[in-house]
């Protein structure tokens, strides 16, 4: 049977409310003159837009013809299928029931953040604006950074019940279509009630999710983001997430800073090898320690060894469990400095440092070597830019102290080997995780271990296969 507009209206209007049925938050407001209903969420749109689109205009109308003019506009748009009107309520519109039929109206605008400096990832040079959690700030952010046409955005939804949005983002004529096709592809995979954050969203899209290494670079740095697209990369932008993924990745990528190209290229570059020394630091030290005075007591220096003796006189653990003790120890404070406010954190992270290793040096539960050497390894850890990477390097160090304490030099070298072949295995969107060095492109250097002047950096990287690799034209 064939029902009038009024019926199907009201029909609509009953779908509407079985469907947010017990939905305390829910508003639904009756205009008796114009025989009108509204149902909408308050805290998911604009409200001045509210008042000016729909409550002033229906409460200064006396008749039903009045509704129909103002229904006419382009901002109303006329529904007939219930779940669309489902969906638009739940993104910030407002629905509209009444004689000639049902419409919705976007006024999304709730409360966001606004635009901050990033917490982890501060630049001394450079600019300091950081994403939010609200995806059209982000778009914005990149889009004022980046004015081109070129610059495409594909919309996907991921979560069979939170239902996000997520943004790809690419440059027409730099990037590689395979790994836009495949990056799409794997998103629309994945099959999962909710997703909260990119971090979230990169563990359902890795190559290898069983790695401790991150296989996907995430940011809050727009100016990063920028530069990635214009190297060729992807960004993946998700709503409710204040950073962005990038992709396809290396494991050089971690250890780039954006302010590596705000200064200079001789400091940059000097920065640049510092966090490489860092990485070797902060991996190995402490296991190199273990090695050494587990087995290899002829690899210390003569003036030394007396010193080393007379400090490990009194500790009645071998140097396995000296270290593990104290490396845990740093890494119980290190959680505790994090997850406290911050005034408390940063002094409960000097003043716990300071107290609990005088302390255990006086108990004898440690040597005052060891304490330096695990101290410069937390530093270095530090120095690395992204902290996603550094907490798998500092996994990857307990790895290599328990092999040092159990085959020494051997192990250590072993462990070593093993993690090696592991990064040589793993892949990135179906790239290289090592690429520049496995497949080798030496060209690549000069902008991976080095941060070569500008006029040297005129290929794109070699990773994103780009159908334009040329990006810099210009002369020394």
């Amino acid at each position: 049977m064939k029902v009038d507009e009024k019926e199907a209206g009201e029909l609509s209007l009953s779908y509407i409310l079985k469907e947010f049925d017990r939905c305390a938050d829910l508003i639904h407001r009756n205009f008796p003159v114009i025989q009108a209903d509204i149902v909408y969420f308050y805290y998911l749109i604009n409200q001045d837009e509210f008042e000016r689109d729909v409550v002033t205009p229906f409460t200064n109308i006396q008749a039903e013809d009045e509704l129909e003019a103002i229904l006419q506009s382009s901002l109303y748009v006329r529904l007939e299928d219930s779940k669309t009107m489902v969906n638009g309520v739940l993104e910030g519109g407002v629905a509209i029931f009444c004689q000639t039929g049902s419409y919705l109206i976007n006024l999304y605008g709730p409360e966001t953040r606004a635009i901050q400096q990033s917490e982890t990832e501060t630049v001394i040079i450079g600019p300091h604006d950081a994403f939010t959690e609200s995806a059209s700030t982000n778009l914005s952010l990149l889009r004022r950074k980046l004015k081109s046409s070129h610059l495409k955005v594909v919309k996907l939804t991921v979560g069979e019940v939170g239902k996000t949005d997520v943004y790809v983002l690419y440059i027409d004529g730099i990037v590689n279509m395979d790994y836009v096709d495949q990056m799409i592809d794997r998103i629309k995979s994945i099959e999962i009630d909710v997703i909260i954050d990119t971090n979230m969203l990169v563990q359902h899209i890795d190559d290898f999710p069983n790695s401790i290494f991150p296989l996907f670079l995430t940011t809050e740095r727009p100016d990063l983001a920028v530069s990635k697209l214009a190297a060729g990369r992807i960004i993946t932008v998700m709503d409710e997430s204040p950073s962005v993924i990038s992709s396809p990745t290396s494991f050089f990528e971690f250890f780039i800073s954006p302010d590596d190209y705000y200064q200079r290229w001789i400091i940059g570059t000097a920065t640049r090898l510092l966090r490489y020394i860092a990485f070797v630091v902060t991996i190995s030290f402490t296991a190199i320690y273990v090695s050494v005075l587990t087995y290899h007591y002829e690899m210390i220096p003569e003036n030394l060894i007396y010193t080393l003796i007379e400090s490990r006189s009194r500790v009645p653990f071998p140097p396995v469990f000296e270290a593990l003790l104290m490396e845990v120890t740093i890494e119980l404070l290190r959680e505790a400095g994090a997850r406290l406010p911050t005034k408390i954190g940063q002094t409960i992270g000097i003043v716990g440092g300071i107290v609990i290793g005088q302390a255990a040096v006086q108990a004898g539960l440690t040597s005052n070597i060891l304490i330096i050497s695990v101290a410069l390894s937390a530093i270095a850890s530090f120095v690395i830019p992204s902290y996603v990477m550094s907490a798998s390097i500092r996994f990857a160090r307990f790895f290599l102290i328990i092999l040092a304490g159990i085959w020494g030099n051997f192990g250590l070298m072993m462990g070593i080997a093993v993690i090696v072949i592991h990064l040589s295995k793993l892949t990135s969107l179906g790239t290289s995780y090592v690429t520049s060095i496995a497949p080798m492109y030496p060209g690549d250097w000069r902008d991976i271990f080095v941060r070569g002047p500008f006029w040297m950096l005129k290929k794109r990287p070699s990773q994103s296969s780009s159908p334009n690799p040329i990006r810099n034209k210009m002369k020394k």
